[in-house]
């Protein structure tokens, strides 16, 4: 494992703006454009949304995880908490676009993963029965020299 940095924040929304700040100077440092960081950090708090809204019963207190570990090349983003999990089943991309389908067929709740994978690289969710959720989301760097 790479060396990462990591938050632990409660489980409330008030504290999304510190995820936001950390990931937004963790990836100025490993060199991403301000177009990928602003998708990143879209991906991300939808990430912790998820946990802060889902994850646990109303009045429940808990936390959400967060670690940013940037490689060379890319930087994987893992949000886990410790709450409920879902049943949830991994499709490819191609599976789950909402393109020619209406408004009304899109499922509630639903959209913030599709969001996820239009915006990273990779989106990875691991549902562990009852013992929380875990997150991946992997984000690549593009540098200029490299787009022609």
């Amino acid at each position: 494992m790479s060396p990462y940095i990591g938050l632990t924040i409660p489980a409330q929304a008030e504290y999304l703006d510190i995820v936001r700040l950390t990931l937004y100077g963790v990836a100025t440092k490993a060199g991403f454009s301000f177009e990928d960081i602003e998708d990143m950090k879209v991906a991300v708090a939808e990430a912790c949304n998820n946990a802060i809204l889902h994850a646990y019963a109303e009045g429940q207190s808990g936390i959400v995880e967060i670690q940013f570990e940037p490689s060379e090349g890319y930087m994987k983003i893992t949000v886990k908490d410790e709450g409920d999990s879902f049943h949830y089943i991994q499709t490819a991309p191609e599976e789950v676009t909402l393109h020619h389908k209406s408004i009304q067929e899109a499922a509630v709740g639903g959209l913030g993963l599709f969001l996820m994978q239009a915006l990273m690289d990779d989106v990875q969710v691991f549902a562990r029965g009852g013992q929380g959720t875990e997150v991946i989301l992997t984000k690549q760097v593009y540098r200029k020299e490299e787009i022609v």
